[in-house]
Parts: C-alpha cells; structure tokens; sequence
C-alpha cells in the first residue's frame, strides 16, 4: 500500500515575499506552510496528505471541493491559477509523482501555462510554454531562455527530476533559493519537513472569512503604512486604486459563475479571491480619513 513517502510532492513559488503572500494563501482555504526562498521570493508546501496514493488529494477545509483524487498537475494549476489572479506576483507551482514531472506557471487573468517530462525526461508539451514562463517570471529573455531551451529536447542523460532541477538552477539566477531539502522528486512528508524546519515558516490555515479578512485588512493597512511603495498598493486610495477595486468586485462575479458552472474550486477559489482584494479595497477607501 502507498504511504506518506509515495513520490508525489508540490511546492508553489511565488516572486513576493512571505509577508505579500501570506494573506492570499489564506484565501485558499488549505493547509499550507509557507516560507521565504530569496529575496523577494516564497515557497508554499501544502501541509496534510494530499498526495499519499500517487495522486493528488485535495486537503481543502470547509468542503472547498477540489477533487479527492484529481492528478497532483490538476491541483496545483488550480491552486496557481487562484493565488495569482487577484495578485501582482506571478506564481509557478512545480510537481511529480511515479510517473511524471512538470511545471504550471500563473500570472493574473491570464491562462495558466503548464509543461511537463515523462519519467525518462521526454518533454511533453508546447516548446512556448517555457518562453511564456520566462515572460511571467520575468527572467532574462536572452540567457535564461538560452538554458531552458534545452528542456524542451531529449535527452537521454535527464530523467523527469534532473530537467525540475535545471529550472530550479536558473531560477537561482532571479534571486531564488529554496530551503534545503526542498528536491525535486522529494517526497510529500520530506518537502513538509524542510519546511516545518525554517525558522521564518508560517502555517496558513483557512480560519474563516471574517478572521480571514481582518488578517488582509491589517496586513493592508501595516503595508500602507510602512512602505515607500504605498502609493502604488492597490488599497493605497488613490482613484487608480479604487478603480482597481471596482474592477475587481466586477470581474469576481462571471470568474466565480465560471467555477460553478465547470465545479471547479479552483476558479471559485479565484473568484472569491477577486472579491476579497476588491471589497477590502473599497471598504479600506471608504474607511480612510478625508483631507
């Protein structure tokens, strides 16, 4: 029988910090542990069992609803695809299991992008995919796209796990570094490990809307307060700002009817988020003092 050691495993990457990151997770309603890899850089583990029968399980809390035993490359261009569309940070979730490998790269309303290898190494997929990540990520499009170009060609020499590990080198040169442990073909129970092991880690757990939403509302006004960059957040009031939030609200409604029509949580989940960032938006506009 398979166990926690199966070789299933995922991590999300995201290009923000932990402390940009965390609010949004929470949005997820599942249990993550989140950690910094850079600078400027995050790392999200799921916490849980999600994928000890060689196959993603969804460890979603509240009846979120993502299938019990949907492919681990399922969830995680779920779990993207929702944590990016109501942020300014693009975000990459890199999988495997027994028989596979392979990436999905988010990046706001747009499509999610995925690519991945067999367990030999043969690529499958379109070769722009990678030029797509490399866009996203904002990598060098002459000497970073150079190094991956050769992930999309085969090679006897690289199986399945070796060609995660070539990304992961260049990604190195963007200012990542995961915590140690944190392998490709690593199992589940391993990856959880490394992270529980970080000092910095932060557990994310879906607690509710309401404490949810005072998590984000302070975190916001913290943000605000605190950096040079505050003019330009999406909460910082200005009529730019506000217009954003207005988009948001509107667009939250047709992403969340396309979840329920397709049962997919993760577009709910995406909705829901869109909803969250716009009202907390507007609620922070309305609540801030007038001149």
């Amino acid at each position: 029988m398979p166990t926690e050691d199966s070789p299933s495993g995922a991590v999300l990457i995201c290009r923000a910090d932990p402390d940009a990151v965390a609010p949004a997770a929470h949005l997820l309603r599942t249990g993550m542990l989140l950690t910094g890899a850079g600078a400027e850089w995050s790392v999200l583990v799921p916490d849980g069992t999600p994928w000890t029968h060689g196959e993603a399980r969804a460890d979603s809390h509240e009846g979120s609803g993502d299938g019990t035993g949907d492919p681990v490359d399922e969830v995680l261009a779920r779990w993207a695809a929702a944590l990016a569309v109501g942020a300014p940070w693009p975000v990459l979730g890199l999988w495997w299991d027994a028989g596979r490998a392979g990436l999905t790269v988010a990046s706001g309303f747009r499509r999610p992008v995925g690519y991945g290898w067999l367990a030999d190494g043969t690529p499958e997929g379109e070769d722009e995919a990678l030029h797509t990540l490399a866009a996203r990520l904002g990598l060098d499009p002459v000497l970073d796209l150079q190094d991956l170009e050769p992930l999309t060609r085969p090679d006897p020499e690289a199986d399945a796990h070796t060609r995660v590990g070539v990304l992961l080198a260049v990604l190195t040169r963007a200012g990542l570094t995961l915590p140690a442990g944190f392998t490709p073909g690593a199992p589940a129970r391993a990856l959880r490990d490394a992270a529980r092991a970080r000092d910095d880690v932060q557990r994310i757990d879906w607690r509710g809307w309401r404490e949810t939403v005072r998590t984000e509302l302070d975190a916001m006004e913290n943000a605000v307060e605190h950096s040079p960059l505050g003019p330009w957040l999406p909460w910082s009031g200005t009529p730019r700002a506000h217009a954003l939030a207005l988009a948001q609200v509107t667009a939250a409604v047709p992403v969340t009817a396309w979840g329920l029509r397709e049962r997919s949580a993760g577009w709910i989940a995406a909705g829901a988020l869109l909803l969250a960032h716009g009202l907390l938006g507007l609620a922070y506009d309305l609540g801030r003092p007038r001149d």
